[in-house]
C-alpha cells in the first residue's frame, strides 16, 4: 500500500490504471529552491560599490539613458583579460621566429568534404612526381648521341686531348681532326682508322703522368722566382748609380745638340730635365702650432728683455764682439714689427759664444740679418703710416674729406721709420702719472713715442701679471693727459696724436668702464672752465669760453674711439651736451671763436652721421658764421629771415670780421689752417674766405643729413633766404660758383620736401555697416544647436571633426591603458626575477654558511686533539 496522504494515494491509483500521467515528486520544488538560493548567493557576493551611477539632471521615469550606469571594475577586469590574451601574447612572441604552419590542401576550408580533400592531395602529389621525373637519369631510359649510348662512357681518358703540352707547338689548342671526331663525331671508342695496336691508358698511368707534370711546373715556377729575386737584388745595389744618372746634369747633351742626336728623343730630355728640377725643389717643412695670445705676449716680453740686456752689455763694453757687429741682434720677424726694430732672433740667447763654429755661423748670418732688418724697417714704417691713415680716415669718414686737414693743421710729411736706433731702450716702466711718462720720453723723438707705448703695453700685458691690469688702466689716463699736452699751444703736434690714438683705442676697448671715467673727468673739467669763463662775461676778451686746440682734439678723439650713434652713452652724451653749450652760450668775439665753433659743428657732423639726430646749435652757428663773414644786404637783426638767434650780428666786435670785397676779388676757397687760426691773432682775408667756404660745406652736409626730416622746410627755408641775400657778385668766380651750387641744391631739396609733404587728415573711422535681418546661426551658442547647422556641408564637417576628436581621445585612452598594463607586466616579471635571484642567493649563502660551520667544528675538534696530546 502506498504511503502518503490520500491525495498522493489517489494520484498513484490513477496512474496505475493508466488514466493519468505519473505523479510528480518534489524535485521541481527543490530545483526552484536551489535557483533562488543561487540568486541569493550571487546577490550576497555582489558589491554595490562596483556599480557607478551617474545622476541625471532631468530624470524622466521609464527612460533608459545610455551610460547612466556602469561597472568600471568589471570593465577593467575584462580589459585586463583581453589584453592578456592579445597584447601580452604579441609581446611575448614578438622576437620568436618559426613555428609549424599547416599547409595541407583543404585543411582550413570547411566547404570541402573529406573525400575532396584526399582527391586534391593525391592530384598534387602525382603532379609533383611527374615534374621531377623529367630530369631523372636513373630510370630505364638511356641517352644516346649518334646512336651510341652515353652511359657506357665511364671516363674521358682518351678523347684526343694532348697530355704533353711541351711536345705540341700549339699549346692549349685542339686540331681540326679532334674537333671533328670528338665534338661532333661522338665520344666513344676509337675510329677504325686509328692504330689498333695503341692500348688504352689506365687511370694509374694517367694520374702518374699528371703528378710528374705538376712537379715539373712547380720546379719551373721556383726557378723563375729565384731569377726575379736575384734581378731585384741587383737593381737595389745599382740604385745609387741610377740616381746619380737621373739627378746629375749631362754635360755632353745640351739643348742645342739634342736635335742633332737622333738616338735621344726630345720627350726623354724633357723628362730628365723635370727630374733634375724636382731634385732641387724645397721640401715642405712642418709648421709650428698657432700660439695663443698669452704665449705671444710672453714671447714678445722675453724678446724685449733679452734685447735690453744685450744693449746694456754693449753699452758697458761687456760684449766680446764689439760695437761694430750690431746687426746680429736685429731680426725682421713680422711678429715683432709692432714693437719696433732691434729685437733679437732668439729669446733670451746667451751673452757671447766662445765656440768658433758658432761665431762663424753668426758672421755668415750677418748679410741675411741686414736684409731682414730692412724688411722690418719697411714694415714698421707701414704700420706707423697705416695708424696715421686709419685715424685720418675715421675722422674724415664722419665729417667729410674737406675737414681732414682741420684736425691736422700742419701738412706734415709721412712718418719716416726710425730705423735701427740703438739708443732707444727696449724695456720701460709703466708710468703711474703723466709726469713719469714725460720723464720716460723726454729724450725720445716723436716718431719713436708709439713704439715706446707699444713696448710698455707688451711688457705689461694683463696675462703676465695680475697687477698689469691696473697699470694699463693708469696708462689709459696717462695717454689722455698726453693728448691734451701735445695738442696744446704754442706748437700742437697732431702727427703724434694720430699715432697715439690707435693705442688709446685698444686700451679703451680692453677697459671700457675705467676709460670712460677718465674721459668723463676731462669733460667735467672742460664744463667747469666754460662756467668760469661765462661767469666772467661772455664778451670779455680775456674770458676762456671757446675750446682751444687741446679741447677740440680731445672731443674729436672721443668721436673716433667711442660709438657716437647710441641713444645714451656715458661718454658721448656728456660730450654732445658740452659742445651744444659751447655753440649755444658762447658769444663771437674774434675769428678764432668762429674757427672753434665751425670745428665743433664739424665734430657734430661726425657724431650724428649714423643716428642723424637734429642739432640746431650747429646749423645756427653755421648760418651765423655766414652772416658774420659774407657781405650781405641785411642791415640789422630784425631783417634776418627766420628765427635764428644772432645776438652778435653787426656788433662792434664782429663788424671787423666781414670779408673786404676789394681785397678778396681774386681769392678762392682753400682748406683752413686750424693751427694758424687758433693760435695766431693776425688774420688775413684768405683766412676769412676759407672759413666762409667751410660754413658753406657744413650747411651742404647738414642738408644732406636732415633732408628726410618732417621739419626740413621750416629748418632750411630761412637758410636759403639768407644765401640769396648775400652780396658776393664782386668776389671770385669760384666763390660765386660754390654759393650758387649750394642755393640750387637747397632749392631742389626744398621742392622735393614740399612734394613729399601731405596735409593732415581726420582720423579714418570704420564705415557704419548696413543692418541685416538674416538670422545668424551660432553653432556653439547652445547644446541642442551644436550640430544642427542649416548648411549641410558645414554640418557634416562638424560631425566629422567631432567624430575624429572622439576617436582620438579613445585611441589615446587605450594606448595609455596598454602602456600601464605592459608596465605592470614588466614589473611583475622583474619582481619574479628578483625573487628567484634572492632565492638562489639565500640558497648559496646557506650552503656556504653550512660549510663554514662544518669547517669551524673541524677546527675546534683539531684544537681539542692538540690540547689532549699536549696534556699527555
Amino acid at each position: 500500500m502506498t504511503k502518503g496522504s490520500q491525495l498522493s494515494q489517489l494520484k498513484s491509483a490513477l496512474y496505475q490504471a493508466g488514466i493519468s500521467k505519473a505523479p510528480q515528486n518534489g524535485k521541481k520544488r527543490k530545483r526552484s529552491g536551489s535557483i533562488d538560493e543561487d540568486k541569493f548567493k550571487k546577490a550576497l557576493h555582489k558589491n554595490p560599490f562596483d556599480t557607478k551611477v551617474t545622476k541625471l539632471k532631468h530624470d524622466i521615469g521609464g527612460r533608459k539613458v545610455k551610460g547612466s550606469k556602469g561597472k568600471p571594475a568589471e570593465r577593467k577586469q575584462a580589459g585586463m583579460e583581453q589584453r592578456e590574451k592579445t597584447l601580452l601574447k604579441e609581446i611575448q612572441d614578438r622576437r620568436r621566429v618559426g613555428g609549424v604552419i599547416d599547409k595541407r590542401f583543404g585543411e582550413n576550408d570547411p566547404s570541402m568534404s573529406l573525400e575532396e580533400r584526399m582527391l586534391e592531395r593525391f592530384t598534387q602529389e602525382r603532379q609533383r612526381a611527374s615534374k621531377g621525373a623529367a630530369f631523372n637519369l636513373e630510370g630505364e631510359e638511356h641517352l644516346t648521341h649518334y646512336g651510341q649510348s652515353l652511359s657506357n662512357l665511364d671516363h674521358f681518358d682518351d678523347v684526343g686531348l694532348p697530355m704533353d703540352e711541351d711536345e705540341d707547338e700549339d699549346e692549349g689548342q685542339l686540331d681540326r681532326d679532334i674537333v671533328g671526331r670528338e665534338h661532333f663525331g661522338g665520344f666513344g671508342d676509337k675510329d677504325e682508322t686509328d692504330n689498333q695496336s695503341d692500348r688504352k691508358k689506365s687511370k694509374a698511368e694517367v694520374m702518374a703522368e699528371l703528378i710528374a707534370k705538376s712537379k715539373k711546373h712547380k720546379a719551373l715556377r721556383q726557378l723563375h722566382q729565384a731569377q726575379e729575386e736575384s734581378m731585384r737584388h741587383q737593381l737595389d745595389e745599382d740604385f745609387d748609380s741610377f740616381r746619380s744618372l737621373l739627378f746629375a746634369p749631362n754635360a755632353q747633351i745640351t739643348d742645342s745638340n739634342v736635335a742633332s742626336q737622333p738616338g735621344i728623343p726630345s720627350v726623354d730630355m724633357d723628362y730628365d730635365r723635370q727630374i733634375r728640377e724636382l731634385a732641387f725643389d724645397q721640401r715642405a717643412k712642418a709648421k709650428d702650432r698657432t700660439k695663443t695670445e698669452d704665449e705671444l705676449a710672453l714671447e714678445q716680453k722675453e724678446a724685449l728683455e733679452g734685447a735690453e740686456r744685450r744693449r746694456m752689455r754693449r753699452m758697458l763694453g761687456e760684449d766680446g764682439e764689439g760695437g761694430d757687429n750690431l746687426e746680429d741682434d736685429f731680426s725682421g720677424d713680422g711678429s715683432f714689427a709692432t714693437i719696433g726694430s732691434g729685437l733679437v732672433r732668439g729669446i733670451d740667447q746667451g751673452v757671447a759664444q766662445d765656440d768658433s763654429e758658432e761665431e762663424e755661423d753668426e758672421d755668415e748670418g750677418v748679410g741675411v740679418d741686414e736684409d731682414e732688418e730692412t724688411d722690418c724697417e719697411d714694415e714698421n714704417s707701414k704700420v706707423e703710416e697705416g695708424s696715421e691713415t686709419s685715424f685720418g680716415s675715421e675722422a674724415g669718414s664722419t665729417s667729410g674729406s674737406e675737414f681732414d686737414e682741420i684736425t691736422t693743421n700742419q701738412k706734415s710729411a709721412k712718418l719716416e721709420p726710425p730705423g735701427v736706433r740703438h739708443d732707444l731702450p727696449f724695456t720701460f716702466p709703466c708710468p703711474e702719472s703723466h709726469e713719469e711718462f714725460l720723464e720716460i720720453i723726454g729724450e725720445i723723438d716723436d716718431t719713436d713715442v708709439p713704439i715706446v707705448v707699444q713696448r710698455i703695453r707688451t711688457l705689461h700685458h694683463p696675462s703676465l701679471s695680475p697687477d698689469n691690469k691696473v697699470k694699463l688702466q693708469n696708462l689709459t689716463s696717462v695717454l689722455v693727459d698726453h693728448i691734451l699736452y701735445i695738442t696744446s699751444p704754442p706748437a700742437p703736434r697732431f702727427t703724434l696724436l694720430n699715432s697715439i690714438v690707435p693705442h688709446l683705442f685698444a686700451l679703451c676697448r680692453s677697459y671700457p668702464i675705467e676709460s670712460a671715467g677718465f674721459f668723463v673727468e676731462k669733460l667735467s673739467l672742460m664744463h667747469k672752465n666754460l662756467e668760469r669763463g661765462l661767469s666772467r662775461g661772455a664778451l670779455e676778451l680775456g674770458a676762456r669760453t671757446w675750446p682751444g686746440p687741446a679741447e677740440l682734439s680731445l672731443l674729436r678723439t672721443i668721436g673716433v674711439i667711442w660709438s657716437s650713434s647710441d641713444m645714451s652713452h656715458p661718454v658721448i652724451s656728456p660730450a654732445r651736451l658740452l659742445m651744444g653749450a659751447y655753440l649755444g652760450l658762447c658769444r663771437i668775439r674774434s675769428l678764432t671763436d668762429i674757427t672753434s665753433g665751425l670745428f665743433l659743428s664739424s665734430i657734430f657732423l661726425q657724431y650724428e652721421e649714423l643716428s642723424k639726430r637734429l642739432v640746431p646749435e650747429a646749423i645756427n652757428f653755421s648760418i651765423n658764421a655766414v652772416l658774420h663773414l659774407a657781405p650781405s644786404s641785411l642791415k640789422n637783426v630784425t631783417s634776418i629771415p627766420g628765427s635764428f638767434p644772432s645776438p652778435d650780428f653787426h656788433s662792434d666786435l664782429c663788424a671787423p670780421l666781414a670779408i673786404d670785397v676789394k681785397k678778396s676779388k681774386h681769392l678762392d676757397f682753400r682748406t683752413p689752417n686750424l693751427h694758424q687760426l687758433l693760435t695766431d691773432e693776425n688774420y688775413q682775408e684768405q683766412d676769412k674766405l676759407d672759413l666762409l667756404g667751410l660754413a658753406f660745406r657744413l650747411l651742404d652736409r647738414f642738408s644732406e643729413m636732415y633732408k628726410s626730416l618732417d621739419g626740413f622746410i621750416e629748418l632750411y627755408q630761412p637758410v636759403l633766404d639768407i644765401l640769396t641775400k648775400l652780396s658776393i657778385t664782386k668776389l671770385s668766380e669760384g666763390v660765386r660758383t660754390q654759393a650758387s651750387s649750394l642755393q640750387d641744391k637747397l632749392t631742389r631739396l626744398l621742392k622735393f620736401a614740399r612734394q613729399a609733404r601731405r596735409p593732415l587728415l581726420l582720423q579714418a573711422h570704420k564705415p557704419i555697416p548696413i543692418p541685416t535681418y538674416i538670422p545668424k546661426f551660432e553653432p556653439r551658442s547652445s547644446s541642442y544647436l551644436r550640430r544642427q547647422d542649416p548648411d549641410h556641408e558645414r554640418n557634416e564637417a562638424s560631425k566629422l571633426r567631432y567624430q575624429v576628436k572622439q576617436e582620438k581621445k579613445g585611441a589615446i585612452r587605450e594606448l595609455r591603458k596598454d602602456a600601464k598594463f605592459l608596465a605592470a607586466v614588466e614589473h611583475k616579471q622583474q619582481a619574479e626575477k628578483d625573487r628567484a635571484y634572492k632565492d638562489r642567493m639565500n640558497k648559496a649563502f646557506s650552503v656556504l654558511e653550512g660549510e663554514r660551520a662544518e669547517q669551524k667544528a673541524m677546527d675546534r675538534e683539531k684544537a681539542k686533539e692538540k690540547r689532549r696530546s699536549g696534556r699527555k
